[in-house]
Formats: C-alpha cells, structure tokens, sequence
C-alpha cells in the first residue's frame, strides 16, 4: 500500500495548464472584470486608503485573475458575491438621503432582512452548511452518489453565502464610523465565519481536482462537513450568548494592517489542518481495528479537558473561571464521545462510501502540505504584528507558544512523510492528534490561557 499512496495520482494525466496565447476569451474577459473593478475601488475608495491597504489591493488583483484562472469555479463564485455585496451596499446606500448607509434599514428593506445584512447571510451559510453536512450523510446512509452531489452543491450556496456576509459585514463597519470599519476577522464569531467556508472551499477543489483525476472521493465530504458545521453550531452559540454578532470597535492591538493579512493566512491552516483530520478520521475507519479506534477515538477528546485540569491541579490554578472552562470543555468532549462511538459501530456501512486508503492519504497529505505552508507565513507575519505592537517578535505568550507546538507537530508531520516515508495507519493517527493540538491553541487558549492574544474569551 506504501508503494501505491505514492504513486497513486502520477499515472494520471495532469490538470491542463493553457499558455497565456492559448487562453479562452472567457479567461480574459474574467481578468479584464477583476481589474476594472480593481480600478473603480482605488478611484471610488482611495482617498479613504492608507499605503498598505493600497498595496494589498493592488497585490489582490492579479491573485484573483490567477485563482479564477487555476480554479474557474472560482470566477463565478467571484462574481455573485461581488454582485451581491454591491447589491446590499446599494440597498443601503439608497435607503438614505444623506451621505453614508443607514445600517438601522437592514431590519426594514425586505432583501437586506431576509437576504443580504451580513447577519442575514450569516444565518444563511449557517443553514445551508448544515443542510449539506446532512446530504452528504444522507449519501452515506443510502449508498448513493446523489446525495454527495446534492451535499456540494449546496456546500457551494453556503459558500457564497458566508463570502457575502463577510464582505456586507465590511461594509457595514465602515458606514458606523470611520474608526471602526475593519476587515471583519477580528474577534471568535467572524473568524469561525472564516473558518467555515475556507475549509468548505478548500474541500470543494479537493472533491473537484480528485474527480478530474479519476479518483472519486465518495462521501468523504460527510466527514470534513462536520467540522465545518460543528464551527457553525459554535459561531451561532457564540452569537446568541455573547451578542458576538454585533460588529465592535478593535482593540488598539488589532489596528493594525497586518491583521488583514496574519489571521486569513492562520485560518487557512486551520481549515486545512482540521480537513486533513477529518479525512485521517476515514481514513482510521477503512483500516483500523475496532479495538483500536475504541480507545484513541474516545481518549483524544477525553485528553483535551484531561491534560488543562492535570496543569490546574499541578500548579494550584483551580479557579472558579478555570473550572467553568473545564465544564464547557467537557460538554464538548462529551458530544465527541457521542458521535466517535457511532461512527465507529456503524464502521462497516461508512466503509462502503469512502475511497481507498491510498486516495484518502493522498488528500490528507496535500491538505497538511497546503495548511503548513499558509500557517509558516502567517506565524512569522504575526511575528512582525508582534514587534509593531507590543515591540518583541516573539513573548512565549501562550498563544505564541501553541502556535509553535502547532507548527513544529506538522513539520514533523511533512519531514517524516518526505523523508522516512510515513504512511498508513500511524500517520492518520498523527493527523488526528493534530487537530486536538490545532484545536488547543485554537480555543483552548482562550478558554484555559490568558495572554496578549486574549481577544476572544470564552
């Protein structure tokens, strides 16, 4: 099986790469779109840039023709979403006649109510990212392709659902005032927002480009979804008990232009980690003793709340805080525990629609690889942040230091995979384990840690 995961995808033929003279019209049409509408933001918007903001438009401009050029699903995704952000933003634009958007209209015009507020099309992806997460299940349990289908496809809707609440939500923090208008990753709610629908997108090429290559992945989307909708199912709770829906002002260390670049970076690896888990949990299913999997599955969740309450025990740290923590932690751990425990007793049935172990550990690879290589940069840009902020590269603030772990766990990851050839069933347990690190110094820190980087409480 060595032999075959790493050569499973070089017999196929490659993804056709056209030069720039045997381009389709369409291509150009799409790039000439991009940067005419690149024109009209440094015409219209400008004066209200600073240098570094200009900087990154214009670098986004020809990383977006090249995107929609590498992935033309892509382009229309693009396109909707830009309509339909214009679309909101004329919406309130119009409901005044004043200068500036009347944000107080997004309960009273029926399309931003319903359709276009960034809440709204946050509710939205929400719905349809569960809606597709049950699809794909549906295809599992029914043994039908049909049902996988459905699942991306709607995966897709909440996809330009989620790029148009996040883009509307821009928006709509520049028309409160010009202090508070920021690009909307600031704080746990529009990060999961973030989260959701990176991990969506990048799963949706990975779906597509193994089709194209002959190697369909089944209903494999049925295990990276629920990642997805779990991130969901705590944005909404988020939402609900902290009114994290409400766009606030940033805190001084956040305003800062670096932010617009270090957190999306981040959450590519973090998107990416937690589908290379997702994908290693299938991957265990297809190959491992039930024995097994009985005991890492129900004892990597249990680690998460067992490993804080040994520190806190250790270190004489049981506060009332800290253990309400624990407790929230432990409702998540016992939901884990729920759903590893029926996965595995209906092993065999999922069995009968997930791909080989071969094509499973090739995406489980080129999704580590991807994640690595974003969260590489985003570590040392936030290294850069740092040194403006608080003037140190680097602290051993708790965050800082789990984002470490994070990065050396998948370095060892990559270097033993290029290196010593690692495989089979110890690499997916590996990637596994990593998504409890990731998910650690994700919002363990922020649930056990206090630090610098304490924007988020839970």
């Amino acid at each position: 099986m060595h032999e075959m995961s790493s050569t499973s995808t070089s017999t196929q033929p490659p993804m056709g790469t056209p030069s720039m003279a045997q381009r389709p019209w369409t291509d150009w049409l799409f790039a000439l779109a991009v940067v005419a509408t690149g024109v009209w933001g440094f015409t219209s918007f400008g004066n209200a840039m600073d240098v570094y903001e200009k900087g990154i438009l214009a670098v986004a401009i020809p990383s977006l023709v090249g995107l929609g050029w590498f992935w033309r699903p892509l382009r229309l995704l693009m396109i909707l979403s830009g309509l339909a952000t214009w679309g909101a933003a004329a919406l309130y634009m119009r409901a005044t006649d004043d200068y500036g958007a009347d944000l107080a209209k997004a309960d009273q015009v029926f399309w931003l109510k319903y359709f276009l507020s960034s809440q709204s099309a946050i509710l939205w992806m929400s719905v349809l990212f569960f809606m597709s997460t049950i699809f794909y299940w549906i295809g599992v349990i029914t043994r039908s392709d049909t049902g996988a289908r459905l699942g991306a496809r709607i995966a897709w809707a909440g996809v330009f659902m989620a790029l148009t609440g996040t883009l509307v939500r821009w928006f709509e923090s520049h028309q409160i005032g010009p202090d508070i208008g920021h690009i909307p990753v600031s704080n746990l709610y529009e990060v999961f927002v973030l989260f959701s629908w990176l991990t969506t997108i990048f799963w949706l090429y990975y779906e597509d480009r193994f089709e194209r290559l002959g190697q369909s992945l089944g209903s494999l989307g049925a295990f990276v979804m629920l990642v997805v909708s779990a991130a969901v199912g705590f944005l909404l709770w988020y939402a609900l008990v902290r009114g994290a829906s409400e766009i606030q002002p940033l805190v001084p260390a956040l305003q800062s232009w670096w932010m617009k670049i270090h957190v999306p970076a981040n959450f590519v690896g973090y998107g990416t980690f937690a589908l290379s888990a997702m994908v290693a949990l299938a991957y265990l299913l297809k190959t491992a003793e039930k024995a097994a999997l009985w005991k890492g599955l129900v004892g990597l969740p249990v680690a998460f709340i067992a490993l804080p309450l040994l520190g806190f025990a250790l270190f004489g740290d049981l506060s009332a805080d800290n253990m309400a923590a624990v407790s929230k932690a432990g409702r998540m751990v016992g939901g884990l525990v729920v759903f590893f425990s029926l996965v595995i007793m209906a092993k065999d049935w999922i069995n009968e629609r997930t791909p080989a172990p071969e094509v499973a550990d090739d995406v489980m690879y080129k999704a580590i690889a991807v994640g690595f290589a974003f969260f590489t940069i985003a570590t040392i840009l936030g290294a850069f942040w740092a040194a403006e902020a608080w003037g140190g590269y680097w602290s051993w603030d708790p965050k800082e230091t789990w984002a470490l772990i994070v990065w050396l766990n998948y370095a060892a990851w990559l270097h033993m995979r290029l290196m010593k050839g690692l495989r089979g069933t110890f690499a997916a347990w590996w990637a596994l384990v990593g998504l409890v690190v990731t998910t650690f110094a994700f919002l363990g820190v922020n649930m056990f840690l206090s630090g610098l980087h304490s924007y988020g409480q839970l």
